[in-house]
């Protein structure tokens, strides 16, 4: 493998690189203190902490401009720790909640040393947040539950991310688009340059350090095939078309150390008229814990009730994906209305139960039979969609274990429901430096975001976990990645 050596002192900012339409950099781009491959949240917190470590840094975006920011730029919030309200955070959420919320989504599958560095980090991320003209607002009602632990982002992910790429460009760092990294020179644990296609002509980068943020290989469709088998044609990809894996399986190759289960995901349940890919989180569906659903066959087959939705609703992606056809069938009736947040796509409505499961292709007397014999077990509560309330099945199989409200008034809605594939879990072990592990003693590699988020994912999610590990992280390797430079 060809090794050679970065000659060449501290780089002043990278005024040259922030045009699309750059044409002075098609064979060599001008060697960096950092790269960074990727440009979400991860990423960019990775090249301005290494920017303000005194770094020269180069990002390089595989999107174009205009689809810049990767999965961050469908986000809404992040989990916080905090011992006291703030602005927009109630009450308090603790380290220990927060650990034990992660330990029990997980089933245990985390490690507990990398998800406290991540935990105690988030609070204090968000304020440096702010310093880079992030603003955070109170977060909405229904049945999101995370007025208590989320902060959430005014204009969501893409404000957040306009923010990064404006502090960018006025700190000097090169931004280079189309920049799709083909090859990683790596000897002995030491990066030492790749080759990159930007607006599709081969270019050389060298840096002193690297850090690698380029998301997972959710879109990568016969990646996902190659893993889930001809299922994974159902799929639907909820964020950006460009987290193809390709910078994952270099480093996978060159003897990175995996870490988590290819067949684990972020996999929520969204509204199956979705389109294929980047439909983002205005697709997802939160009327589940409202009403019951029903498979192809019109059977229910997990418990709609089971906890807090902002800790379940990422389960229910793997669930649709185990039924027949991959398909599954959200059923409420009028009383669930206004309880969650609005779709993008209007429900399927009708007078009654066999009509809408003849507008939604099930079968009639079986969907009315599901329906019947769940009404008759549901036991009376007091309903309250904002807590874990008393409002329970008894009897039934399987059962729900809050929320149970017999569906009985008309009209009744229905929506089709297919997994969204948000990111993967499969990516490369990290230590608590951001350092990537199984390429050498010592390594100028690093990775932050959904890349490395399966050492504390093993399975199950948080909602707004994803955004926590990669700003803290992306804090965590940007600043490394700058000492590893010599800066």
């Amino acid at each position: 493998m060809l090794c050679r050596e970065i000659v060449g002192g501290h780089r002043p900012p990278l005024q040259w690189a922030n045009d699309i339409r750059l044409q002075a950099v098609r064979e060599q781009i001008p060697e960096a203190d950092v790269a960074v491959i990727g440009g979400g949240n991860a990423a960019l917190c990775a090249a301005l902490v290494a920017r303000e470590s005194g770094a020269s840094v180069v990002v390089l975006e595989c999107a174009p401009v205009e689809y810049r920011g990767g999965n961050s730029r469908h986000t809404r919030n992040m989990r916080c720790m905090h011992e006291a309200p703030t602005e927009v955070l109630t009450d308090a959420y603790t380290e220990k909640e927060y650990l034990d919320d992660l330990q029990r989504v997980t089933g245990g599958n985390t490690s507990e040393q990398l998800a406290r560095l991540i935990i105690r980090g988030s609070f204090e991320t968000t304020q440096w947040m702010t310093s880079y003209g992030v603003r955070f607002q109170r977060s909405l009602e229904g049945t999101l539950h995370l007025g208590r632990t989320n902060a959430f982002f005014l204009g969501g992910g893409k404000a957040l991310m306009n923010a990064y790429y404006a502090a960018a460009r006025k700190r000097g760092i090169g931004v280079l688009y189309n920049a799709e990294v083909e090859e990683l020179h790596i000897c002995e644990g030491r990066f030492k340059s790749g080759r990159v296609l930007l607006n599709g002509e081969p270019a050389e980068f060298r840096a002193k350090s690297v850090v690698v943020a380029s998301g997972g290989f959710e879109a990568n469709l016969e990646w996902l095939e190659r893993v889930w088998g001809e299922a994974a044609r159902n799929f639907i990809i909820r964020g950006t078309p460009y987290n193809k894996g390709r910078v994952l399986k270099l480093l996978l190759d060159q003897g990175a150390e995996p870490v988590g289960d290819p067949k684990q995901c972020h996999a929520v349940a969204i509204d199956g008229r979705a389109p294929k890919f980047d439909g983002g989180i205005v697709t997802r569906l939160d009327c589940v814990p409202l009403g019951i659903v029903v498979n192809k066959r019109g059977d229910r087959f997990y418990d709609e009730g089971e906890d807090l939705w902002p800790k379940r609703y990422a389960i229910w992606g793997r669930l649709v994906a185990q039924q027949p056809d991959q398909i599954a069938y959200s059923i409420i009736d009028s009383k669930a209305i206004g309880r969650f947040m609005p779709s993008v796509f209007p429900p399927i409505s009708a007078q009654t139960i066999p009509e809408l499961a003849r507008a939604l292709g099930l079968p009639l007397e079986k969907v009315e039979s599901t329906v019947r014999q769940f009404n008759l077990a549901v036991r009376p509560g007091r309903f309250d969609h904002q807590i874990l309330d008393d409002c329970r099945t008894e009897g039934l199989d399987p059962p729900k274990s809050h929320w149970a409200q017999t569906i009985d008034r008309p009209p009744f809605y229905g929506y089709p429901l297919r997994p969204g594939i948000t990111f993967t879990y499969l990516g490369v072990k990290v230590n608590e430096r951001a350092e990537v592990q199984g390429l050498g003693k010592t390594t100028n590699v690093f990775a932050a975001g959904e890349i490395m988020a399966g050492n504390v994912l093993g399975k199950g999610y948080l909602a707004g976990f994803g955004m926590t590990i990669g700003s803290v992280f992306g804090h965590i390797a940007g600043r490394e990645a700058a000492r590893a430079a010599g800066c």
